[in-house]
């Protein structure tokens, strides 16, 4: 069974960072890519950063300044550092994988960033 539980998020001043993390289980953790996502209130759930199995990293462009995607194939886990916060990162930070063929989502870990 797949598993997936972010932590990390809380309330920060703008400016401040944080490190998020999502622990994986049920899956070969090292031959997956891994996704970290984020809802702001109002808008669509939106892709902030990929990072596959071995490492290649990619980000939405409007991200890629102030957020680091990063692995730990031995602890099974994915973090997502965010820099110099701003109040509209305020939302919720999910991961996500794929496993034969389908989306395995953790519950989110919400982030509120206040000016």
């Amino acid at each position: 069974q797949v598993r997936l539980v972010e932590s990390g998020g809380g309330f920060v001043q703008a400016g401040e960072s944080l490190k998020l993390s999502c622990a994986a289980s049920g899956i070969n953790f090292k031959l997956h890519t891994m996704n970290w996502y984020r809802q702001i209130p109002g808008s669509q759930r939106e892709l902030v950063a990929t990072i596959t199995g071995s490492g290649m990293k990619n980000y939405a462009d409007s991200l890629k300044d102030r957020f680091t995607i990063s692995r730990d194939n031995v602890w099974s886990r994915v973090y997502l550092q965010i820099y110099n916060l701003k109040p509209e990162d305020t939302g919720v930070y999910y991961c996500k994988t794929n496993w034969k063929g389908g989306d395995y989502w953790g519950q989110g870990t919400r982030v509120t960033v206040s000016s």
